[in-house]
This record gives C-alpha cells, sequence and structure tokens, in this order.
C-alpha cells in the first residue's frame, strides 16, 4: 500500500520497529522524501540497507516538513513531549502515526477498529477469522501482527479488521471507523495519558466521526465504558450496540452461563459457547460477544457464526491449548505477565497444576489467593520464585525449579498420575525477562518441553 498522499513531500519517521519500517518503505516507494531515525544501531543499519536516508531528528533544525510519522511507543504528551515532537512542529510537520498514513492511501472496504485495556488481540483476531471462515475478505494488522501500510488494498466488500492501542488512537486525528469497539478500560499507560479521565479520552476517540451507518459495540459490564456508552448514545449517529457477560442487555449480545445470544439483529439467535476450549472464560466470553455483534454487523449469517466459534483456534500464549494426554490439558499462558491477566486463566480452570514466576511486578501474586482453591500443586521458576513462595507458604502446595523445562515435566508427570481431569497450566503472573527474551520465547519453551515430556510418556 504505497504512499501517494506524501508525492515529493518531505516526511520523517521517528521510531524503525516493524510499523515504522513498514510505513518509511511505502513512503519512499510512493516517492516521498523520507528521512528516517531510531535510537538503535541496529535497526538504523537495517533502514540504510533498505535504501532509506538516515538523518539523526532529534539534533538541529528541520527543513519544513509536512509529517512526522511518530512510533506509538514514543511519548506525544506525557509525562512530557519527547523532544522530536517540539522539532517536528516547529517545522509545521504534522505529528502521526501510521494508522493514519493507512487511512489516506485506503482505497475501499469497511473499517473495524478494536480497542480496550484487555482482549484486544484475541477479539480482533476472532473478528478476522470469523469472516475468513465464512469466506469474506478481510484483513488483519495495527497493534496485532502486519503492520498496516503491508496490508493489502480491498475491495469494496473487504474488511480491515484493526487492533487499536490508546498510543495509536492519540497519532490518529481523522479515524473514523465503520464499526468501532470499546471491551473495557482499567489503569493502564497512565503515565503516557496522565491519569484515567486521560486515558478514557483517547479510547473515546474510536468512536470520533462515526456516521448514522456507523456502530458502536461497547462492554456494559464496565463502568466507565457503560458511561461513554451513554455519552455514545446521546451525542453519536452510530448505532450503539450493548455486550455483555453479566446481563441480557437489549438490543445487544450477551454470553451468561456460556450461552451466548445475539439480539443485536431482526431475529435473535443463541449459540452454547461454554465447550470451546478456545474461547474458555468470562473474558473470553466478553472477547466473543464483542467479535460477534462486529460481524453480525457485517452481515455474517447464524450459520457462519456458530460454525466459526467453534473452528477459532484461538492466539498463541493466551491460554493455548498445546496438547492433551489422556485427561491432562496442556495450557500456554505465557502472555499472563500480571497477577490480573493470571487470574483471567486460574479462573478459567479446576484441579490446576500452576507454573508461575518469572520477573515480579508490582503486587505480586497476592491478588490471587481467592484463586487458590483452584490449583492442587503450584511449580515456582525464575526470579520471583521466593517471593512467591512466600506468599503461597502455608496456603498451598508447592515447589521450586531452576528451569522452565524442570517445572513442566514436574508439573506434567504429577498431574499424569491424577485421575481426576487436570490442567497444567503455564500462567506466570510475571515477565519473563528473567530467563528469555520474550513471553513468546517462554511460551515456546514450555511448547517444547510439553512436547518432550509427552513424547517419554508414550
Amino acid at each position: 500500500m504505497d504512499s501517494h498522499t506524501y508525492q515529493d513531500k518531505n516526511v520523517a519517521v521517528f521510531g524503525l520497529g516493524k510499523s515504522g519500517m513498514a510505513t518509511a518503505q511505502r513512503l519512499k516507494t510512493g516517492n516521498a522524501k523520507v528521512l528516517v531515525w531510531d535510537d538503535n544501531k541496529e535497526r538504523r543499519a537495517e533502514a540504510k540497507k533498505l535504501g532509506l536516508k538516515l538523518k539523526d531528528l532529534t539534533k538541529g533544525k528541520w527543513s519544513p516538513t509536512e509529517a512526522l510519522v511518530l512510533s506509538p511507543g514514543v511519548p506525544l504528551t506525557h509525562p512530557t513531549p519527547h523532544p522530536v515532537v517540539g522539532l517536528a512542529k516547529d517545522a509545521g510537520a504534522q505529528v502521526i502515526g501510521d494508522i493514519e498514513v493507512f487511512l489516506r492511501e485506503k482505497e475501499d472496504g469497511k473499517l473495524v477498529g478494536v480497542t480496550g485495556t484487555n482482549g484486544k488481540s484475541t477479539t480482533t483476531a476472532l473478528i478476522h477469522h470469523l469472516l475468513e471462515h465464512a469466506g469474506k475478505e478481510s484483513a488483519l494488522g495495527g497493534n496485532i501482527g502486519t503492520p498496516v501500510m503491508d496490508l493489502p488494498q480491498l475491495g469494496e466488500e473487504g474488511t480491515y479488521v484493526l487492533e487499536l492501542s490508546s498510543y495509536q488512537l492519540d497519532l490518529t486525528p481523522s479515524w473514523a471507523a465503520d464499526i468501532a469497539v470499546l471491551l473495557n478500560i482499567t489503569p493502564d499507560h497512565l503515565d503516557r495519558h496522565g491519569d484515567m479521565a486521560g486515558y478514557a479520552a483517547v479510547k473515546t476517540r474510536i468512536f470520533l466521526r462515526q456516521s448514522e451507518a456507523g456502530t458502536a459495540i461497547i462492554n456494559m459490564d464496565d463502568p466507565i465504558c457503560a458511561a461513554i456508552a451513554e455519552e455514545v448514545s446521546k451525542h453519536s449517529r452510530a448505532k450503539l450496540v450493548p455486550v455483555s457477560v453479566e446481563r441480557a442487555v437489549d438490543g445487544g449480545v450477551f454470553v451468561v452461563g456460556g450461552l451466548l445470544e445475539d439480539q443485536s439483529g431482526d431475529q435473535p439467535w443463541t449459540v452454547d459457547i461454554s465447550g470451546i476450549m478456545s474461547l474458555k472464560g468470562r473474558h473470553n466470553w466478553q472477547n466473543a460477544a464483542a467479535a460477534v455483534a462486529v460481524v453480525s454487523c457485517l452481515g455474517l449469517s447464524e450459520e457462519d457464526i456458530k460454525a466459526g466459534l467453534e473452528a477459532f483456534g484461538g492466539l498463541a500464549h493466551r491460554m493455548e491449548l498445546v496438547a492433551t494426554r489422556d485427561k491432562v490439558l496442556f495450557v500456554n499462558d505465557s502472555k499472563a505477565t500480571n497477577a490480573e491477566a493470571a487470574e483471567k486463566a486460574l479462573t478459567s480452570y479446576e484441579n490446576i497444576y500452576w507454573i508461575a514466576g518469572g520477573r515480579e511486578k508490582a503486587g505480586g501474586i497476592t491478588s490471587l489467593e481467592p484463586q487458590f482453591g483452584r490449583i492442587k500443586k503450584a511449580f515456582l521458576i525464575g526470579e520471583a520464585k521466593d517471593s512467591f513462595a512466600e506468599t503461597l507458604e502455608g496456603k498451598l502446595d508447592y515447589e521450586v525449579h531452576e528451569t522452565l523445562a524442570d517445572a513442566t515435566a514436574a508439573a506434567g508427570a504429577a498431574a499424569m498420575e491424577d485421575e481426576s481431569d487436570s490442567v497444567v497450566l503455564l500462567s506466570p503472573a510475571a515477565a519473563s525477562f528473567d530467563q528469555f527474551d520474550s513471553f513468546e520465547q517462554r511460551g515456546d519453551s514450555f511448547r517444547n518441553a510439553v512436547e518432550d515430556l509427552i513424547g517419554e510418556a508414550k
């Protein structure tokens, strides 16, 4: 998707991660005059190999510039703007992100945006899956997977499904979605938005400029989101579709006791999703309700939606079922890097052999004590093992291991000796950076350890 909007114009790109690099390349092939910079020497070297022109954008006065494409991770306003923001404004540049560039180049197709503190990735992926499973043209990108400037041009019947962080919404002044989804708002990124009011205000931007043909899908179980829904119903021309996992909501989609009901269309219908492994837990029921609301609005039939839900495999490292052995499930939830995230997995299963630990986050695992009754035994690893052991002492049986492979082997052996249905769950409630480069690498290591264990047990 080349960027012809900026042809023959000066454009700066600051931050050369996946999205920044993709945007810089598309701007260049669209004949923009592109200057790029990243504090990381390796990324600068990669950009140079790709024929991009390097300039330290943090130093000196700029020539008149049309736009600065800023990496979402670079402070725009709080706690203070990055110096490059001031230099860009002095040069007359509009400060934007890659989503803004994409919107100016997109020729056709519907636009679906999904935001929220938690659940964005699963909901976005599920929407895309349901569309593709029904044979519809769909492209998935944004804060998940493919950078938006690497997405193809879609036809009139196609749908772009974008996961959007608050940082990305902050950098997309012309955002206007056909369908916008708000899942929840809990304290996060407050250093970047000042306070909860500032954070909520940025999230609310996902509903800006929606037309009367648009749809706003909002989780009514979250009090902040419910207040936003009230404002949307008063001031927006878009249709409001509520979702809930606590109660029935008129004209919306809700899941009660695992039974999903869609009342958003002319003919209400229901489906039992309680047995779908990739949608275990109330948090995933919320994700499913929001996704169903989206695809119903896009015209998918009840039959297509039911078939797509059954076929959804879930996301890697997010309560991912990696193997089964007799009565034992092996679940990779390596993405759970704090207690709040781990709680979602712990509340989804019973008789758990829990692998936890890593680099501890503030608060540790004290908040998980109400879930200890679901855990048969804990297997602790990483820097947090001693601290976690202290929390568990006298409340839960545990043992300590030096490596994830050892913990997996021990947990698997114990679970396979258990006569009851059980779950070996990697849900660390801690960051991965003490022993791994990323939560993905940690999850892959768990998967390999499970494969070794099952192979030896045959």
